[in-house]
């Protein structure tokens, strides 16, 4: 299928929308360069972030690599969009954690906004960090308390953030002193 043709993917569009919703940078992802590794899962079992085997939406509870790349093959089209913070300096927190709930926040509204013109089961969208819908997850004693909101990120899905970015001509690193939140949403 040419998405290129198609209304329904009109990048100029979607990154209106999602500059619009208060993303710093967007652009169209490769979806060629959705490559699911077993090595980035590797990493998140070091459980650098405390949430693996805490969270129903980190591994090991979000699924296989192989899952998460059999469920991405169905989607023919992605954007990625990102939060862009300068720092005070290489340990400003407040500004991290800032960026990171900024973040969140509007990807949660692109969501909506996406939600309204794709049809169920046309949008998955790929956060940044853990999910924090709830104060605290209700892994691994009960069911997760919104399945059809929460959402895993792109490390947990098994992809390389930054080599998806650089595959999809959308800047990783922006520079000294800055933090750079990504995420995407994949289309049908």
């Amino acid at each position: 299928m040419d998405v290129g043709k198609n209304p329904k993917y009109d990048t100029d569009v979607l990154v209106k929308e999602a500059l619009g919703a208060g993303f710093s940078q967007a652009g169209e992802l490769n979806v060629e360069a959705l490559v699911f590794m077993p090595e980035v899962r590797e990493m998140c079992a070091g459980d650098r972030c405390e949430h693996y085997g805490k969270n129903w939406r980190c591994p090991p509870a979000c699924g296989s690599v192989e899952d998460a790349a059999a469920e991405a093959a169905k989607y023919s089209y992605g954007l990625l969009v990102q939060t862009i913070a300068k720092m005070k300096d290489d340990f400003d927190w407040e500004t991290i954690q800032e960026s990171m709930e900024k973040h969140k926040s509007n990807f949660r509204a692109l969501i909506g906004t996406l939600r309204g013109r794709y049809a169920a089961g046309e949008l998955l969208p790929m956060g940044a960090g853990t999910c924090t819908l709830c104060d605290e997850c209700s892994y691994p004693d009960e069911p997760c308390r919104h399945p059809s909101e929460s959402i895993s990120s792109m490390e947990a899905y098994g992809l390389w953030v930054s080599k998806v970015c650089e595959l999809s001509n959308v800047p990783y690193n922006n520079g000294k002193q800055t933090i750079t939140f990504t995420s995407c949403y994949l289309l049908k």
